[in-house]
């Protein structure tokens, strides 16, 4: 079955109002899941609302007044989120980085003690056509996921990182990890009772498996760093990388030992007006871009494809078509409507 983002997008803003979301708070947060799920990323779209609304409830994610500025300068702030919703807080943060980059040339924003942020590459193609670059970052101090290379120890979070970037047609929409895959995929796969993609996760005993059920043994296997037991030594560089981005910058993190589900996010948004002007930055961008798209294909059949060129597509056809749920999504999302009432 095919729900309308009209559909979805209203009655995702009622559950998260019945949970204590002002409708500022849940009109952003329910924008911003339905957009993962748009563009392909459903382990990171609605998929998450039943948690979210969990969080909601117990009080883990907070729903009352505003963030704190802990820090400010003319290129850079630093936020203290408070645990609130952790969509909200990025698009303010966005917003910000915003203006101090058409007066800056660039901005920068860290928040801390954020709550979860869901699908980073929701947050990318909005700026992206204001022919603003995002760059945008998040580790989770409370989870431990990803053993650094060599080790097999847990001690860090998959370490997304996103990046917008301006084009004259579409915009270029880059979501990776730095480990071989992310958690949500990992649930959803054994969820499935299928097998990965590849030997993602590492096992206590040094071996490389791609069960994910290994991921909820006792011990349980650890995500590779991106790269996996060949080259992920460059995911770790990497991983680290994001964590002295998010955590250290913001000056709080894994020494803390929080012991809640949230986030620390860096956000930077560049305005090419500032460096080479919007001409010049479009000249070499889009030449870069058509000279990749034109490279000999391994297989006639399967061209190269711009990062967020499949997913932008994917979009168009489902805001046309209704979006198709995952059945796991479609489940969790008919319970809350019952449990509250909606139609």
């Amino acid at each position: 079955m095919s729900y309308s983002f009209d559909y979805l997008y209203g009655s995702t803003q009622q559950i998260l109002k019945k949970c204590g979301l002002d409708a500022e708070k849940a009109e952003s947060t329910a924008r911003i899941l339905i957009e993962g799920d748009l563009l392909g990323h459903r382990t990171h779209g609605l998929q998450l609302l039943p948690a979210y609304v969990e969080s909601l409830k117990s009080g883990k994610m907070e729903t009352e007044g505003s963030f704190e500025i802990l820090n400010e300068n003319p290129a850079t702030c630093l936020i203290d989120g408070r645990y609130l919703p952790g969509i909200w807080l990025v698009e303010k943060a966005i917003d910000k980085a915003i203006g101090m980059a058409k007066s800056n040339g660039s901005g920068t924003v860290v928040i801390r003690k954020s709550h979860h942020i869901a699908c980073l590459a929701a947050f990318l193609e909005k700026v992206a056509r204001q022919n603003l670059v995002l760059l945008l970052a998040c580790s989770d101090p409370a989870n431990k996921s990803v053993a650094p290379f060599g080790g097999t120890t847990a001690v860090y979070s998959p370490d997304p990182l996103a990046m917008g970037i301006p084009t004259s047609g579409d915009p270029i929409l880059i979501d990776v990890s730095m480990s071989a895959t992310a958690n949500g995929v990992v649930a959803l796969a054994a969820a499935k009772g299928e097998k990965l993609g590849g030997p993602w996760l590492l096992q206590k005993d040094g071996q490389a498996t791609n069960d994910p059920s290994a991921f909820f043994h006792e011990p349980p296997a650890t995500v590779l760093p991106l790269g996996g037991m060949d080259l992920g030594y460059k995911g770790f560089a990497l991983g680290m990388m994001i964590e002295v981005l998010t955590s250290a910058l913001g000056g709080f993190g894994r020494a803390d030992d929080p012991g809640r589900w949230g986030a620390n996010v860096f956000v930077q948004v560049i305005d090419p007006a500032s460096f080479a002007g919007q001409g010049g930055f479009m000249r070499e961008i889009d030449y870069f871009k058509n000279a990749c798209l034109s490279s000999q294909p391994l297989d006639p059949a399967n061209p190269v494809r711009i990062p967020g060129e499949k997913a932008l597509k994917l979009k168009a056809r489902q805001l046309q078509n209704g979006l198709d749920l995952l059945p796991q999504t479609e489940k969790g999302f008919k319970s809350l409507l019952e449990k509250f009432g909606l139609p």
